[in-house]
């Protein structure tokens, strides 16, 4: 005769499927996220020096602000 635990609330396959899936959408968030600041990095480098100035930036910003690290 074969039992099934119900008690259990975690079973391996769920939780490996779990596991995965994070990873996944770690990695996908990862590359849009490398993405987003690729493109921010690539349009403010398109600015002129007096238009970078206009909104308070300068060319040595750029990095910072495509990674969401400036702080003013």
């Amino acid at each position: 005769m074969a039992a099934f635990d119900t008690t259990r609330t975690h079973y391996g396959s769920t939780a490996l499927a779990s596991r995965i899936l994070n990873t996944l959408s770690g990695a996908v968030a990862s590359v849009v996220a490398w993405n987003d600041a690729r493109v921010t990095r690539n349009a403010l480098s398109g600015l002129t020096d007096r238009e970078l100035d206009d909104i308070g930036l300068s060319r040595s910003d750029i990095d910072a602000v495509a990674e969401n690290n400036l702080i003013r």
